[in-house]
């Protein structure tokens, strides 16, 4: 029988793409995020690494190796595996299967109407030599997506501001398998929106981005960070430390104003007075930086110490997801008359 979670429960994952690892963007936008919330539900965290095949299936790419890698940031951020289930998608075959029953209820006008569709499948047509490349997998993507959320019957999602509405598929999807078999069976998932505001800007002045190169990883060391920062974009029009600063525009002091919220200001009207150097902001911001990513450090040299410790967190993850999702699957298969209801 179907149980009822005593708990909301909320689905959380990112991918493992590039070099697999996680930066301040990610750790401000979402990490941070969900380790407050996983003492408010029952949370699964995942990575998604069957969704990464939709891009880097072709690629040769160590996908496993970098799954790893983010389990790892997602611990050093410090959630708790014993508060949250911390797994790969792959060691969770319900996501599969509920993924092909999705799809057979799906509409593809639906799928076609995604703008990231749209988007991915121009960069991979070019990427791939033509529409060709273009997967049924990247089509499905949105399908996948839902199954995720929908096979823990999960109640919320962590999203930035500009998410929010990605989840609206996942909902009608669950709004039309409810329809047509007439039950009350799948919730609505809910956007739970992140509290940070804007878009954390890189070094070079751009949204951070492993693609642009341009950001402080949590792997970095403190000499990484400090080189780093080093060469961070100020203001362009700041070519002596007599000409006034904006640090609006400035990636060094917007790092500041996060990671030194009580006393960023002081920088910043110096900055603007031009009765401080950016040599200087750089310094002590790359020493406030460093001393907020000490414990994330910490955490994560534990347990990449202990391979064998991850791997039994991960087992004992994904052994609680593939219990609660086949729990799903098993009431799904009977809506649909797959076996037999009697």
């Amino acid at each position: 029988m179907s149980t009822t979670p005593t708990k909301k429960r909320l689905l959380s994952g990112m991918q493992p793409t590039g070099a697999g690892k996680l930066h301040l963007g990610n750790y401000e936008g979402a990490l941070k995020a969900w380790v407050r919330l996983q003492d408010e539900y029952e949370m699964f965290c995942f990575v998604a690494d069957w969704h990464a095949l939709t891009t880097l299936a072709t690629s040769g790419q160590s996908i496993n190796a970098d799954a790893r890698e983010i389990a790892l940031d997602y611990l050093s951020a410090g959630l708790d595996p014993e508060k949250c289930a911390i797994f790969l998608q792959s060691e969770v075959p319900q996501h599969a299967e509920l993924f092909l029953l999705l799809s057979m209820l799906t509409p593809v006008t639906w799928l076609e109407r995604v703008p990231t569709y749209k988007e991915r499948r121009e960069i991979l047509a070019d990427r791939e030599g033509g529409e060709a490349g273009v997967s049924y997998g990247l089509l499905g993507y949105p399908v996948l997506q839902a199954a995720d959320i929908l096979v823990y019957r999960a109640h919320a999602v962590p999203v930035g501001k500009d998410q929010a509405a990605h989840l609206e598929l996942s909902r009608e999807i669950a709004r039309r398998f409810n329809h047509t078999y007439h039950v009350d069976f799948f919730p609505e998932p809910q956007a739970v929106i992140s509290e940070t505001t804007g878009t954390l800007i890189g070094l070079d002045g751009r949204k951070m981005s492993k693609s642009y190169d341009n950001a402080i990883y949590l792997t970095d060391t403190a000499d990484e960070v400090n080189a780093k920062l080093k060469k961070a974009f100020t203001t362009p029009t700041r070519l002596r430390m007599t000409d006034p600063g904006v640090p609006e525009g400035c990636s060094v002091c917007q790092l500041r104003r996060i990671y030194d919220p009580n006393g960023y200001q002081t920088q910043w009207d110096e900055c603007r007075a031009a009765s401080r150097g950016c040599v200087q902001s750089k310094k002590e911001t790359a020493e406030i930086l460093n001393a907020a990513l000490e414990p994330l450090r910490e955490r994560r040299k534990m347990y990449a110490d202990d391979p064998a410790q991850l791997d039994l967190i991960l087992k004992q993850g994904a052994q609680k997801a593939r219990d609660t999702a086949e729990d799903t699957l098993r009431e799904v298969r009977k809506m649909m008359r797959l076996v037999n209801v009697f």
